[in-house]
């Protein structure tokens, strides 16, 4: 089965349709029938955060067979619909989504014609301006993806304990512990969260963010019978190691 995946996307619905052309070129190329996973961070950031969920789930009904998994960045706008005081504990500095200078809440929050007023002002804004179909299908993406060589996740694993009982605070939010750590987990971790000057492989995970939320590029790996490689706009082309 061939898998391609696609790195943090941050409401850069350019960059992620530009991937998606060269998935299908590439797809085409070697027989068709590829899957697309998206390792998470559809939100912050860019500037069409609102555009980038509207056409994933729109995909995803059309039934393109595109898997989107949960990243840390996409928890903030649903849960603080539901819950406007909540406070993301993966964050060090203890402030709140809103008030945070670098999250990209605003960003987010102005693709859907919102303006940061305030906490209580703000949620009321969200909850006329945000279609609730988006938070529903933010709110209930998946965790993980696992093919035989490869487990896709958003920031990664604890190592040593078993998929089942992972928890989501780890899997969305995740770097020491995991990033340090050179246990083979039994399957490839491929991952984004944490910015990587280019995709490369470090033996038990690849990652694959290559920072598109601060104008790097929109990154795509893909797997299948011949191996492991990166996509790029020229075609296939080796994957480096660290």
């Amino acid at each position: 089965m061939r898998t391609y995946a696609i790195g943090d996307i941050h409401g850069h619905l350019d960059l992620l349709k530009a991937a998606h052309e060269r998935i299908a070129r590439d797809d085409a190329a070697h027989g068709g029938g590829g899957t697309v996973v998206h390792v998470g961070d559809l939100l912050d950031r860019g500037p069409d955060s609102r555009g980038v969920v509207d056409y994933l789930l729109r995909g995803q009904a059309e039934g393109r067979a595109w898997i989107v998994l949960k990243g840390n960045h996409d928890r903030f706008l649903p849960i603080f619909a539901a819950r406007p005081d909540w406070i993301d504990a993966g964050l060090g500095s203890g402030k709140h989504w809103l008030e945070h200078e670098t999250l990209g809440a605003a960003e987010t929050l102005a693709s859907y014609g919102v303006e940061i007023r305030g906490r209580a002002r703000t949620h009321a804004e969200v909850l006329r301006a945000v279609p609730e179909p988006h938070l529903r299908w933010l709110d209930a993406l998946p965790l993980w993806h696992l093919i035989p060589p490869a487990l896709f996740v958003h920031a990664g694993i604890r190592p040593g304990v078993d998929l089942a009982r992972q928890t989501e605070h780890d899997l969305v939010w995740i770097r020491k512990g995991f990033l340090d750590d050179a246990t083979d987990h039994g399957v490839l971790i491929v991952h984004g969260h944490t910015p990587v000057e280019r995709v490369t492989h470090f033996g038990n995970r690849l990652a694959i963010d290559t920072g598109a939320a601060y104008g790097g590029p929109l990154s795509v790996v893909v797997f299948d019978e011949t191996g492991l490689h990166l996509l790029a706009e020229e075609g296939r082309q080796p994957v480096p190691r660290a």
